[in-house]
């Protein structure tokens, strides 16, 4: 264990006390945002990422040792365990290089060698390979093993046999594989080529190769989708010769012998035969592991800003679900996002009843006061948006409109967690209601979706899809307890995410309020069945009740720190009362006076507690999203007709991606704009400047109304 510690210490750059107090307090079954939150002093400040990345870490390194120890044990069983083997698996720091150490010993199916081993060949290949005998004849060492009853006819087939033996030694051995494994990874190439003439997204691929040292993220994931679907041919080209002269100069004797020929063409065997297929598996599967890792923290981090979007406030929004057939569906949703009135109209092909459909939404823009309209940007959203701004134009008062991404709004629909919430709906009206929602608080909505189907990802249907769960899940986790839930309100779906909450104890919340009626405090979640002391003390501190009798209980202060609280306020002659009614705006500096560390000892906390403490009493309740700039909305819709190079606009960054940004710019075609085209200064990572949800300024540089293209750029624009 204290290899491991020490490892995750160099790795992380952070020191050795905080990785030993971060994993005792993890091995005691705290949840990552109530270490991050509320153990700060242990932890030495160590943030949510931080944290995230050393529990992975400490994960696969506790794997790691389980897989070297049950090797050993293996090797051990087998009565081969040397000193040598057991120092080299001591040495080994990856999971493949144990699995090259064991190698050797791992019962195999029948192979060629095997069958060989059968047939009595094993000494004529230690007496070959050992490559001792300077002069003689081979045949005639090789006629000493012809042995009907085992199925060896001819000299020649043992000499085959012995060779077989030896080729599967030579690719068993662990350094030799490392070796080549690091000579082809540095100067190998990845080539690929056309298997069909057709056209596809995949045509830059037809004919291309690039290092596989240089090969980008996103394109070994393009390419094995290609392979994947039949329209690429992949090959991985090694250095053979390097790796030939280098393994023949390993395996021949320096002094030369009657065997030095056989023990070429058997190292030429081992390599084309064994090694080169296998290794090239093994470099095209850690090519795409690095590949999907970069994938999924792409993901994560857009899927991180979506959910952090400001959420629009206390605004009537009225979602619309576009479609042509059956009708754009409509729900009104007011300011606490409960469901006012639904409707069905038919603007769009084939029915075009544009006038009729007009009246109607116009009756429930004015009927409810509707402040937004909130249009999916699925099939049938230009149309719906054309009608929108027609209607709106019609209007006395001031309505605009917005496009929303839709992505899973189906999925939750047709969901059983859907039906339970509107049993009352059909499916495309609940998708109505979700669009509405989603504008009003993209968190509490977009936590009833699968992370995988938000849609802000690059090939997630390619990659490991536990491992994308995992690290999508912690994203949402992360999102939803650094903001905070309102207990009374919250769905169980959003409760499910809190620190320590399952679904089960969610749900549990939820039977209770219905039951109860709303929680008075904090202290009443002790009542809830299955919430214990333990789950309590994560997941108290996360949720809020906005009104609460005891103010701390709508604020991020934890509990445990109440009494800290308030000997806070009592030493800077304040009172809880004095808390929100704007009497606290000189707390820090009256704090600051006597001196942090002299208050913290006073009321018993440490330093960040405290400094999280007055942050709160200065802005109890407060949403960390309403500091984010607002979400655009629009008032009248533009045409990928009335794109011209040179053009100016506002747009809304939709995804984020390896090569760029996709940027929405209200002409329902996101535009393109390339890393290249990101900054004046040279852009390694696209997130270093742009973010999902930021709104940004672009210059068009070319349209290509026909296929659907948009290039934009963010260079010199004030």
């Amino acid at each position: 264990m204290a290899d491991i510690l020490s490892r995750l210490s160099q790795e992380l750059s952070i020191r050795p006390s905080q990785v030993e107090n971060t994993v005792r307090l993890i091995d005691e079954g705290n949840t990552i945002p109530f270490i991050a939150r509320y153990r700060k002093e242990v932890t030495g400040g160590l943030d949510d990422q931080v944290l995230r990345e050393l529990f992975g870490r400490l994960t696969y390194l506790r794997n790691l040792e389980t897989r070297r120890e049950e090797v050993r044990r293996l090797i051990s069983e087998q009565e081969k365990l040397t000193e040598e083997i057991s120092l080299s698996l001591d040495k080994a720091e990856t999971l493949q290089e144990i699995e090259d150490i064991y190698r050797p010993f791992k019962p195999k199916r029948k192979t060629r060698a095997s069958i060989a081993r059968e047939k009595g060949l094993e000494p004529l290949a230690v007496t070959i390979y050992a490559q001792k005998d300077i002069n003689g004849d081979v045949m005639e060492l090789a006629a000493r093993f012809i042995d009907s009853e085992k199925g060896v006819e001819t000299a020649e087939e043992a000499l085959q046999g012995a060779m077989d033996i030896i080729a599967e030694t030579i690719s068993d051995n662990a350094e030799y594989r490392r070796i080549i494994r690091e000579l082809t990874f540095r100067h190998g190439i990845i080539k690929t080529s056309a298997r069909k003439e057709e056209d596809s997204p995949y045509r830059m691929y037809y004919d291309f190769e690039e290092p596989v040292l240089k090969i980008a993220p996103h394109r070994v994931l393009a390419i094995n989708r290609g392979e994947k679907e039949g329209f690429l041919s992949v090959k991985l080209e090694a250095p053979e010769t390097r790796i030939l002269d280098w393994l023949k100069g390993k395996t021949l004797s320096e002094t030369g012998s009657v065997f030095s020929e056989i023990i070429e063409k058997t190292a030429e065997d081992a390599y084309y035969r064994l090694i080169a297929p296998s290794i090239e598996n093994e470099i095209r599967a850690s090519l795409t592991e690095t590949a999907s890792e970069q994938a999924i923290k792409v993901f994560s981090e857009n899927l991180r800003n979506l959910l952090l979007q400001p959420p629009v406030k206390g605004k009537v929004v009225l979602g619309l679900d576009p479609a042509y057939r059956t009708g754009c569906k409509l729900a009104v949703v007011n300011e606490l996002g409960s469901v006012l009135d639904t409707g069905v109209i038919y603007p769009t092909p084939p029915q075009n009843k544009v006038e009729e459909a007009a009246e109607t939404l116009k009756k429930l823009i004015i009927k409810h006061n509707v402040d937004i309209i909130a249009i999916g940007n699925g099939t049938a959203s230009r149309e719906s948006e054309i009608f929108v701004t027609g209607v709106i134009k019609t209007l006395d008062k001031k309505v605009r409109y917005i496009i929303v991404n839709e992505a899973g709004a189906s999925v939750y629909s047709a969901s059983k967690l859907g039906a339970e919430e509107f049993p009352q709906f059909d499916v495309s009206l609940r998708s109505a209601v979700s669009i509405a929602r989603r504008l009003q608080d993209p968190l509490a909505e977009l936590v009833k979706i699968d992370p995988k189907a938000i849609g802000v990802g690059q090939y997630q249907h390619d990659m490991n899809q536990k491992r994308l769960g995992e690290a999508l899940s912690g994203v949402v986790e992360s999102c939803v307890n650094s903001v905070g839930v309102d207990l009374n309100t919250a769905s169980p779906s959003l409760l499910s995410y809190v620190a320590g909450i399952n679904s089960t104890i969610a749900q549990n919340i939820v039977d209770y309020r219905e039951i109860n009626g709303a929680f008075k405090s904090r202290k009443e979640l002790l009542k809830v069945k299955k919430l214990g002391e333990k789950t309590f003390l994560q997941c108290a501190g996360f949720l809020r009740i906005p009104g609460a009798e005891n103010i701390l209980d709508n604020t991020s202060v934890h509990p445990e720190s109440y009494e800290a609280c308030k000997k806070l306020l009592e030493l800077t002659n304040h009172t809880m009362e004095d808390i929100g009614e704007g009497r606290l705006s000189n707390l820090r500096k009256e704090t600051e006076k006597i001196g942090f560390d002299k208050v913290a000892e006073i009321i018993g906390v440490g330093v960040p507690t405290l400094k999280d403490i007055i942050d709160e009493l200065l802005k109890p309740g407060r949403d960390p999203r309403d500091e984010l700039p607002p979400p655009l909305l629009s008032e009248d819709v533009l045409e990928i007709s009335d794109l011209k190079p040179g053009m100016v606009l506002n747009g809304t960054v939709r995804n984020v991606v390896d090569f760029g940004a996709f940027v929405d710019i209200g002409v329902h075609q996101d535009g393109l704009v390339h890393i290249s085209e990101l900054s004046e200064n040279f852009v390694r990572n696209p997130m270093d400047v742009v973010s999902v949800g930021d709104i940004v300024k672009v210059r068009v540089l070319e349209v290509d109304p026909k296929r659907k293209r948009i290039s934009l750029s963010m260079k010199g624009i004030k």
